[in-house]
């Protein structure tokens, strides 16, 4: 899979990665989980299928869950962007690379975006960025 891969996914609360009629279908996390996955060849993190964007509680205990088994880290390629409002994970996304650049890639309810860092910063006022604990031993 390449990122264009994903370009036409539509999103849908809670999906994961199913296509329907011809039309790849995620949610944030889905997505974020597929790209570390698919494109970069990280390990495919839990699913989450039941936690919906309506859950901020659950949504939040699940990136909990995923991230205090990584550390936090600066901005690199296959780290999961995580957006906080207070104490509340609201969104996650994935930094990616194109053109040799650092990326925020996300889905949102307009589709998927990736725009350079900075812009994906930007946008949110409380990011925090992951990384698997072997990636970053390799740094």
């Amino acid at each position: 899979m390449t990122l264009n891969d994903y370009l036409g996914a539509i999103y849908v609360d809670g999906a994961r990665g199913e296509v329907v009629n011809g039309v790849l279908q995620h949610d944030c996390w889905s997505l974020t989980r597929a790209v570390r996955h698919e494109v970069y060849g990280l390990p495919l993190l839990p699913s989450w299928g039941h936690v919906r964007s309506t859950m901020p509680r659950e949504f939040t205990r699940a990136a909990h869950e995923c991230t205090d088994a990584m550390v936090r880290c600066e901005p690199c390629v296959g780290a999961i962007a995580c957006v906080w409002r207070g104490p509340l994970c609201v969104h996650v996304g994935v930094i990616v690379e194109v053109g040799g650049r650092l990326h925020g890639m996300e889905m949102t309810q307009q589709g998927v975006f990736i725009k350079p860092l900075r812009a994906f910063q930007a946008k949110y006022l409380n990011v925090s960025y992951h990384i698997d604990r072997s990636l970053s031993q390799q740094a």
